[in-house]
């Protein structure tokens, strides 16, 4: 199976203009994403899939493949899907441009995923909870699972719900990390499904795809992202990559 990988880089925020861009330890965030991708054991190719001439210039310049797309894209999908539509490929991951503490290890395990599970057209990532600050954040989606590790719902709301508050140590909560892989077929289904009730009351584009009634695959990782959102998330990447940088040297 050809798995690419590709990075949806949009360069206007409402909260973070331009992050994509920001320096990182000398290092636009984009470019840490790409690196890290970039020594994934199971992508063919990479590509940044952009909507700005700014950031198609900083790619450019620090060496990656860089596709120029609409700037009308709702949805790092809906990016995806205008570059794959004319590549020869069986799946594509959708890796954030805002996520520069990304492990390759993160990618291959979706992929593999791909190839492994004959039923699986889309796979996610997921980690468990270990802090009560995360379980009450709406900001961190939860998730719900089956026996066979496939979604059942993703919600802001911590679920489940806790009835005899059983401590969280012993209780098993995941949160969602917005990495994705999918088979090429499968993308372009997702893109003709029709928003849904729940995406729309919870503002959570994968429930589009299990109220449709197909399935999404878990992958669990023990390791944590901290995606770039605003200038505070900056400076906690900022510090993450500093101790990574300090406990390898």
């Amino acid at each position: 199976m050809k798995i690419i990988g590709i990075i949806p880089a949009r360069y206007g925020s409402q909260r973070f203009e331009g992050k994509v861009l920001a320096d990182l330890l000398g290092k636009p965030v984009l470019q840490h994403v790409w690196e890290r991708a970039k020594q994934s054991k199971f992508l063919e190719d990479l590509i940044i899939a952009c909507d700005d001439e700014r950031v198609q210039k900083a790619a450019k310049e620090f060496g990656a493949k860089v596709v120029l797309t609409s700037k009308d894209h709702g949805s790092g999908s809906d990016r995806l899907t205008e570059v794959v539509t004319s590549l020869d490929v069986q799946a594509v991951v959708n890796i954030q441009g805002d996520e520069p503490l990304i492990h390759y290890s993160m990618i291959d395990d979706l992929a593999r995923a791909l190839t492994l599970e004959p039923v699986c057209s889309m796979a996610t990532l997921i980690k468990r909870i270990d802090h009560e600050e995360e379980l009450r954040n709406p900001n961190v989606v939860k998730v719900v699972i089956d026996k066979n590790k496939f979604a059942l719902y993703f919600s802001r709301a911590v679920i489940p719900f806790n009835r005899d508050r059983i401590p969280l140590e012993e209780a098993v909560y995941y949160k969602h990390l917005g990495l994705y892989a999918y088979t090429k077929d499968f993308l372009f289904t997702f893109k003709s499904l029709p928003k849904s009730r729940l995406e729309k009351i919870e503002q959570l584009e994968q429930l589009r795809v299990l109220e449709a009634g197909y399935k999404i695959k878990t992958v669990e990782t023990q390791r944590n992202t901290v995606g770039v959102d605003t200038r505070e998330d900056l400076l906690k990447a900022m510090e993450f990559l500093k101790k990574e940088t300090t406990s390898t040297s």
